[in-house]
Protein backbone atom coordinates (compact mmCIF):
# COMPACT_ATOMS: atom_id res chain seq x y z
CA UNK A 1 0.00 0.00 0.00
CA UNK A 2 1.11 3.34 -0.80
CA UNK A 3 1.42 5.52 2.76
CA UNK A 4 0.53 8.64 1.02
CA UNK A 5 -2.91 6.96 0.28
CA UNK A 6 -3.89 7.03 4.30
CA UNK A 7 -6.00 9.73 5.72
CA UNK A 8 -4.45 9.99 9.19
CA UNK A 9 -1.02 9.06 10.39
CA UNK A 10 -0.08 5.82 11.90
CA UNK A 11 -0.79 5.05 15.33
CA UNK A 12 1.76 4.72 17.51
CA UNK A 13 -0.06 1.55 18.99
CA UNK A 14 0.05 -1.10 18.96
CA UNK A 15 3.20 -1.74 17.28
CA UNK A 16 5.20 0.92 19.69
CA UNK A 17 5.85 3.48 16.13
CA UNK A 18 7.30 0.89 13.71
CA UNK A 19 4.67 1.80 11.19
CA UNK A 20 4.34 5.39 12.01
CA UNK A 21 8.38 5.65 11.29
CA UNK A 22 8.16 4.37 8.12
CA UNK A 23 5.32 6.45 6.88
CA UNK A 24 7.32 9.17 8.16
CA UNK A 25 10.21 8.50 6.03
CA UNK A 26 8.36 7.94 2.56
CA UNK A 27 6.95 11.53 3.38
CA UNK A 28 9.77 13.08 4.33
CA UNK A 29 10.69 11.91 0.89
CA UNK A 30 7.81 12.53 -1.30
CA UNK A 31 5.40 14.37 0.07
CA UNK A 32 7.28 16.69 2.86
CA UNK A 33 3.48 18.71 3.09
CA UNK A 34 0.71 16.78 3.09
CA UNK A 35 -3.29 17.40 4.53
CA UNK A 36 -4.86 14.91 5.96
CA UNK A 37 -9.07 13.89 5.12
CA UNK A 38 -9.78 16.30 8.32
CA UNK A 39 -8.29 19.18 6.58
CA UNK A 40 -5.32 19.73 8.70
CA UNK A 41 -1.20 20.05 7.55
CA UNK A 42 1.49 18.01 8.35
CA UNK A 43 5.42 19.44 7.91
CA UNK A 44 7.82 16.41 8.21
CA UNK A 45 11.43 18.01 7.49
CA UNK A 46 13.39 18.92 10.09
CA UNK A 47 13.74 22.83 8.62
CA UNK A 48 9.96 22.91 8.40
CA UNK A 49 9.68 21.87 11.34
CA UNK A 50 11.67 24.26 13.03
CA UNK A 51 10.37 26.70 10.77
CA UNK A 52 6.87 25.82 11.73
CA UNK A 53 7.78 25.68 15.51
CA UNK A 54 9.71 28.57 15.88
CA UNK A 55 7.95 31.66 13.60
CA UNK A 56 5.19 33.04 16.21
CA UNK A 57 3.89 35.53 13.57
CA UNK A 58 2.86 32.74 10.48
CA UNK A 59 2.30 29.79 12.99
CA UNK A 60 0.45 30.79 15.83
CA UNK A 61 0.63 28.12 19.45
CA UNK A 62 -2.97 29.46 19.80
CA UNK A 63 -5.60 26.68 18.60
CA UNK A 64 -8.08 27.82 20.95
CA UNK A 65 -9.03 30.84 18.55
CA UNK A 66 -10.84 27.53 15.18
CA UNK A 67 -11.94 25.77 18.29
CA UNK A 68 -13.41 28.43 20.35
CA UNK A 69 -13.91 31.59 18.40
CA UNK A 70 -13.79 34.60 20.14
CA UNK A 71 -12.24 33.01 22.80
CA UNK A 72 -8.30 33.50 23.83
CA UNK A 73 -5.95 31.07 25.21
CA UNK A 74 -6.16 29.94 28.64
CA UNK A 75 -3.81 32.70 30.91
CA UNK A 76 -1.03 30.81 31.99
CA UNK A 77 -0.71 27.99 29.49
CA UNK A 78 2.49 28.47 28.01
CA UNK A 79 2.15 25.99 25.03
CA UNK A 80 -0.57 28.01 23.30
CA UNK A 81 0.15 31.69 23.96
CA UNK A 82 2.08 33.92 21.65
CA UNK A 83 4.17 36.90 22.13
CA UNK A 84 4.00 39.52 23.65
CA UNK A 85 2.46 37.94 26.52
CA UNK A 86 4.03 34.53 26.14
CA UNK A 87 7.35 36.51 27.05
CA UNK A 88 6.26 37.98 30.11
CA UNK A 89 4.34 34.97 31.35
CA UNK A 90 8.03 33.35 30.98
CA UNK A 91 9.78 35.66 32.59
CA UNK A 92 7.96 35.65 35.67
CA UNK A 93 7.52 31.93 35.95
CA UNK A 94 11.36 31.32 35.53
CA UNK A 95 12.18 33.83 38.42
CA UNK A 96 10.56 30.74 40.15
CA UNK A 97 12.12 27.71 38.13
CA UNK A 98 15.27 28.47 38.02
CA UNK A 99 18.39 26.44 37.34
CA UNK A 100 19.86 26.69 40.62
CA UNK A 101 16.64 25.64 41.51
CA UNK A 102 16.38 22.12 39.34
CA UNK A 103 20.17 21.47 40.30
CA UNK A 104 19.45 21.94 43.95
CA UNK A 105 17.24 18.68 43.39
CA UNK A 106 19.64 16.47 42.51
CA UNK A 107 20.22 14.90 46.07
CA UNK A 108 16.73 14.58 46.26
CA UNK A 109 16.19 12.82 43.42
CA UNK A 110 18.84 10.63 44.17
CA UNK A 111 17.62 9.73 47.23
CA UNK A 112 13.91 8.75 45.90
CA UNK A 113 15.62 6.80 43.48
CA UNK A 114 17.72 4.91 46.04
CA UNK A 115 14.40 4.42 47.72
CA UNK A 116 12.21 3.21 44.84
CA UNK A 117 14.63 0.64 43.28
CA UNK A 118 14.75 -0.66 46.96
CA UNK A 119 11.43 -1.86 46.56
CA UNK A 120 12.94 -4.35 43.84
CA UNK A 121 13.83 -6.85 46.99
CA UNK A 122 16.81 -8.96 46.01
CA UNK A 123 16.66 -11.68 44.11
CA UNK A 124 13.86 -10.28 41.64
CA UNK A 125 14.41 -11.16 39.00
CA UNK A 126 11.02 -9.32 36.95
CA UNK A 127 9.58 -5.68 38.04
CA UNK A 128 7.43 -3.14 36.02
CA UNK A 129 9.86 -0.18 35.53
CA UNK A 130 6.87 2.14 34.98
CA UNK A 131 5.48 1.21 38.47
CA UNK A 132 8.52 0.71 40.18
CA UNK A 133 10.37 4.17 39.19
CA UNK A 134 9.28 6.10 35.46
CA UNK A 135 6.21 7.00 36.82
CA UNK A 136 6.50 7.83 40.69
CA UNK A 137 10.33 9.08 40.47
CA UNK A 138 8.99 12.38 38.29
CA UNK A 139 5.57 12.72 40.10
CA UNK A 140 7.16 12.83 43.36
CA UNK A 141 9.82 15.30 42.72
CA UNK A 142 7.59 17.32 40.64
CA UNK A 143 5.03 17.38 43.38
CA UNK A 144 7.05 17.86 45.79
CA UNK A 145 9.06 20.91 43.58
CA UNK A 146 5.72 22.57 43.57
CA UNK A 147 4.91 21.85 47.42
CA UNK A 148 1.65 19.71 46.86
CA UNK A 149 1.24 15.98 48.73
CA UNK A 150 3.42 13.47 46.69
CA UNK A 151 0.45 11.06 48.68
CA UNK A 152 -1.49 12.56 45.66
CA UNK A 153 0.01 10.34 42.76
CA UNK A 154 -2.97 8.88 41.87
CA UNK A 155 -4.85 11.36 41.44
CA UNK A 156 -2.32 12.70 39.06
CA UNK A 157 -1.83 9.69 37.44
CA UNK A 158 -5.59 9.44 36.26
CA UNK A 159 -5.60 13.40 35.21
CA UNK A 160 -2.06 12.91 32.96
CA UNK A 161 -3.58 9.44 31.38
CA UNK A 162 -6.92 11.20 30.55
CA UNK A 163 -4.55 13.73 28.56
CA UNK A 164 -2.48 11.41 26.92
CA UNK A 165 -5.47 9.14 25.90
CA UNK A 166 -7.31 12.08 24.03
CA UNK A 167 -8.29 11.09 20.04
CA UNK A 168 -9.65 13.83 18.09
CA UNK A 169 -11.82 11.35 16.73
CA UNK A 170 -13.63 9.90 20.02
CA UNK A 171 -15.47 12.13 21.72
CA UNK A 172 -15.64 9.56 24.88
CA UNK A 173 -11.61 10.71 25.21
CA UNK A 174 -12.57 14.30 25.64
CA UNK A 175 -15.41 13.93 28.30
CA UNK A 176 -12.77 11.90 30.16
CA UNK A 177 -10.72 15.07 29.64
CA UNK A 178 -12.95 17.79 30.49
CA UNK A 179 -13.77 15.73 33.99
CA UNK A 180 -10.28 15.43 34.78
CA UNK A 181 -9.84 19.00 33.94
CA UNK A 182 -12.45 19.82 35.99
CA UNK A 183 -11.09 18.24 38.83
CA UNK A 184 -7.71 19.19 38.66
CA UNK A 185 -8.99 22.93 38.71
CA UNK A 186 -10.70 22.58 41.35
CA UNK A 187 -7.41 20.86 43.24
CA UNK A 188 -5.27 23.39 42.41
CA UNK A 189 -7.21 26.40 43.31
CA UNK A 190 -7.62 24.95 46.76
CA UNK A 191 -3.69 24.63 46.85
CA UNK A 192 -2.91 28.65 45.40
CA UNK A 193 -5.84 29.81 47.54
CA UNK A 194 -3.65 28.25 50.80
CA UNK A 195 -0.56 29.35 49.51
CA UNK A 196 -2.09 33.07 49.49
CA UNK A 197 -3.13 32.57 52.83
CA UNK A 198 -0.19 30.95 54.37
CA UNK A 199 3.28 31.07 52.10
CA UNK A 200 5.47 27.99 52.27
CA UNK A 201 8.69 27.37 50.91
CA UNK A 202 7.89 26.02 47.66
CA UNK A 203 7.70 26.62 44.06
CA UNK A 204 4.02 27.56 44.17
CA UNK A 205 4.17 29.91 46.51
CA UNK A 206 6.93 31.18 44.99
CA UNK A 207 4.12 31.36 41.59
CA UNK A 208 1.90 33.11 43.60
CA UNK A 209 4.29 35.39 44.99
CA UNK A 210 6.45 36.23 41.44
CA UNK A 211 5.99 39.63 40.02
CA UNK A 212 7.93 41.77 37.31
CA UNK A 213 7.71 45.61 37.60
CA UNK A 214 5.18 44.71 40.17
CA UNK A 215 2.67 42.73 38.13
CA UNK A 216 1.59 39.23 39.49
CA UNK A 217 0.15 36.31 38.09
CA UNK A 218 -3.42 36.01 38.58
CA UNK A 219 -5.07 32.77 40.01
CA UNK A 220 -5.92 31.33 36.96
CA UNK A 221 -2.82 31.70 35.35
CA UNK A 222 -0.83 30.02 38.45
CA UNK A 223 -3.75 26.98 37.90
CA UNK A 224 -2.93 26.66 34.21
CA UNK A 225 0.72 27.10 34.82
CA UNK A 226 0.98 24.67 37.49
CA UNK A 227 -1.12 21.93 35.82
CA UNK A 228 1.19 22.05 33.11
CA UNK A 229 3.97 21.73 35.11
CA UNK A 230 2.27 18.51 37.09
CA UNK A 231 1.27 16.84 33.98
CA UNK A 232 3.96 17.47 31.64
CA UNK A 233 6.82 17.92 34.00
CA UNK A 234 6.61 14.08 34.66
CA UNK A 235 5.34 12.60 31.44
CA UNK A 236 8.18 13.51 29.58
CA UNK A 237 10.06 11.54 32.24
CA UNK A 238 7.95 8.91 32.43
CA UNK A 239 8.54 8.24 28.96
CA UNK A 240 12.02 9.10 28.56
CA UNK A 241 13.06 6.38 31.16
CA UNK A 242 10.80 3.53 29.06
CA UNK A 243 12.13 4.54 25.48
CA UNK A 244 15.55 4.02 26.80
CA UNK A 245 14.78 0.59 27.88
CA UNK A 246 13.07 0.31 23.90
CA UNK A 247 16.06 1.30 22.42
CA UNK A 248 18.56 -0.55 24.00
CA UNK A 249 17.02 -3.46 22.92
CA UNK A 250 17.56 -2.54 19.44
CA UNK A 251 21.10 -1.34 20.75
CA UNK A 252 22.80 -5.03 21.76
CA UNK A 253 25.92 -4.22 23.85
CA UNK A 254 25.07 -0.95 24.69
CA UNK A 255 23.58 -1.42 27.76
CA UNK A 256 27.53 -3.36 29.29
CA UNK A 257 28.81 -0.09 27.83
CA UNK A 258 27.38 2.38 29.12
CA UNK A 259 27.40 0.60 32.77
CA UNK A 260 31.27 0.28 32.08
CA UNK A 261 31.26 4.28 31.40
CA UNK A 262 29.02 6.16 33.53
CA UNK A 263 30.10 9.22 31.55
CA UNK A 264 28.56 7.72 28.32
CA UNK A 265 24.83 7.99 29.93
CA UNK A 266 24.06 11.67 28.73
CA UNK A 267 24.64 10.71 25.34
CA UNK A 268 22.66 8.02 25.63
CA UNK A 269 19.76 10.33 26.61
CA UNK A 270 20.22 12.58 23.77
CA UNK A 271 19.66 9.86 21.62
CA UNK A 272 17.13 8.13 23.44
CA UNK A 273 15.34 11.62 23.22
CA UNK A 274 16.19 12.13 19.15
CA UNK A 275 14.81 8.31 18.67
CA UNK A 276 12.19 8.29 20.29
CA UNK A 277 11.03 11.57 21.47
CA UNK A 278 8.46 11.84 24.88
CA UNK A 279 5.75 14.30 22.47
CA UNK A 280 6.05 12.96 18.67
CA UNK A 281 4.46 16.29 17.08
CA UNK A 282 3.63 19.91 17.82
CA UNK A 283 0.45 21.87 16.53
CA UNK A 284 0.54 25.15 15.32
CA UNK A 285 -2.40 27.38 13.53
CA UNK A 286 -1.60 29.75 10.35
CA UNK A 287 -2.28 33.11 10.61
CA UNK A 288 -2.35 34.01 7.23
CA UNK A 289 -1.63 31.65 3.77
CA UNK A 290 2.04 30.59 3.91
CA UNK A 291 4.34 28.44 2.01
CA UNK A 292 6.11 25.46 3.38
CA UNK A 293 8.34 23.67 1.17
CA UNK A 294 6.57 24.16 -2.42
CA UNK A 295 2.75 24.04 -0.68
CA UNK A 296 0.75 26.89 0.13
CA UNK A 297 -1.06 26.42 3.84
CA UNK A 298 -3.79 28.56 3.37
CA UNK A 299 -4.85 31.06 6.93
CA UNK A 300 -6.59 29.40 9.86
CA UNK A 301 -5.19 26.10 8.67
CA UNK A 302 -4.08 23.33 11.81
CA UNK A 303 -0.33 22.56 11.32
CA UNK A 304 1.44 19.54 12.87
CA UNK A 305 5.10 20.02 12.98
CA UNK A 306 6.64 16.10 13.35
CA UNK A 307 9.19 16.58 15.98
CA UNK A 308 10.22 13.06 15.57
CA UNK A 309 10.29 12.92 11.91
CA UNK A 310 12.73 16.12 12.42
CA UNK A 311 14.54 13.90 14.42
CA UNK A 312 15.08 11.73 11.16
CA UNK A 313 15.58 14.01 8.70
CA UNK A 314 18.22 12.31 6.73
CA UNK A 315 19.31 15.64 6.06
CA UNK A 316 20.37 16.42 9.24
CA UNK A 317 21.56 12.91 10.71
CA UNK A 318 23.45 10.92 9.00
CA UNK A 319 22.18 6.94 9.45
CA UNK A 320 19.15 8.60 11.04
CA UNK A 321 18.13 4.93 12.34
CA UNK A 322 21.41 4.12 14.07
CA UNK A 323 21.50 4.39 17.67
CA UNK A 324 24.71 6.38 17.89
CA UNK A 325 26.26 7.12 21.10
CA UNK A 326 28.84 9.28 20.00
CA UNK A 327 26.44 11.18 17.55
CA UNK A 328 27.37 14.78 17.01
CA UNK A 329 25.80 17.44 16.84
CA UNK A 330 22.98 15.59 18.01
CA UNK A 331 20.37 18.89 16.94
CA UNK A 332 17.06 16.48 18.13
CA UNK A 333 14.09 18.67 18.46
CA UNK A 334 12.85 16.67 21.67
CA UNK A 335 12.05 19.71 23.51
CA UNK A 336 11.19 21.85 20.98
CA UNK A 337 12.88 25.06 19.63
CA UNK A 338 12.99 29.39 20.04
CA UNK A 339 10.79 30.58 22.65
CA UNK A 340 8.45 27.06 23.22
CA UNK A 341 11.82 25.20 23.85
CA UNK A 342 10.60 23.08 26.96
CA UNK A 343 11.11 25.12 30.52
CA UNK A 344 11.08 21.41 32.19
CA UNK A 345 13.87 20.08 29.78
CA UNK A 346 17.10 20.72 32.60
CA UNK A 347 15.00 18.60 35.14
CA UNK A 348 13.95 15.72 32.92
CA UNK A 349 17.90 15.52 31.84
CA UNK A 350 18.73 15.36 35.61
CA UNK A 351 16.17 12.98 36.38
CA UNK A 352 17.04 10.54 33.37
CA UNK A 353 20.70 11.09 34.18
CA UNK A 354 20.32 10.09 37.80
CA UNK A 355 17.65 7.24 37.18
CA UNK A 356 19.72 6.07 35.03
CA UNK A 357 23.31 6.09 36.32
CA UNK A 358 21.52 4.43 39.60
CA UNK A 359 19.77 1.78 37.37
CA UNK A 360 22.97 1.11 35.51
CA UNK A 361 24.80 0.84 39.31
CA UNK A 362 22.46 -1.79 40.74
CA UNK A 363 21.42 -4.03 38.14
CA UNK A 364 24.56 -6.22 35.84
CA UNK A 365 21.67 -6.65 33.03
CA UNK A 366 17.88 -4.95 32.46
CA UNK A 367 16.29 -5.97 29.76
CA UNK A 368 12.26 -6.22 28.46
CA UNK A 369 11.25 -9.34 29.75
CA UNK A 370 10.83 -11.78 26.53
CA UNK A 371 7.66 -12.50 25.38
CA UNK A 372 5.79 -9.73 27.42
CA UNK A 373 3.40 -7.41 26.01
CA UNK A 374 4.41 -4.03 25.97
CA UNK A 375 1.06 -1.18 25.67
CA UNK A 376 1.81 1.82 24.04
CA UNK A 377 -0.09 4.99 24.62
CA UNK A 378 -2.12 5.84 21.47
CA UNK A 379 -2.53 9.47 21.92
CA UNK A 380 -0.31 12.28 21.68
CA UNK A 381 3.13 10.88 23.54
CA UNK A 382 5.75 8.32 22.44
CA UNK A 383 5.74 5.87 25.01
CA UNK A 384 4.73 3.12 27.16
CA UNK A 385 2.16 2.41 29.48
CA UNK A 386 3.66 -0.38 30.96
CA UNK A 387 7.49 -2.06 30.98
CA UNK A 388 7.92 -5.91 32.16
CA UNK A 389 11.87 -5.72 32.44
CA UNK A 390 13.81 -8.66 34.10
CA UNK A 391 16.89 -7.96 35.95
CA UNK A 392 20.71 -9.45 37.10
CA UNK A 393 21.84 -7.76 40.14
CA UNK A 394 25.05 -6.35 39.92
Amino acid sequence: MDTTELTAAPEIAPDGGASLLTWLEKMRADTPVWQDEAGAWHVFRSADVRRVSTDAQLFSSDTTRLTSPGDQAPPGTLLVIDPPEHRKLRRLVSQAFTPKVVADLAPRITELTRELLAEVKPGATEFDLVDVLAYPLPVIVIAELLGVPATDRALFRGWAEALMALQVDDPSTGEKLAIAIEEMEAYLNAQIASRRAEPRDDLLTRLVESSIDGERLTDEEVGNFTALLLLAGHVTTTMLLGNVLLCLEDAPGVYERVRAEPSLVEPLLEEVLRLRPPFPRVVRVTTTDVEVAGTVIPADSIVWAWVVSANYDEREFADPARFDLARKPNTHAAFGHGIHFCLGAPLARLEGRIALELLFERFEHLRIAPGAEVPFHAGGVFGVQQLPVTTTAG
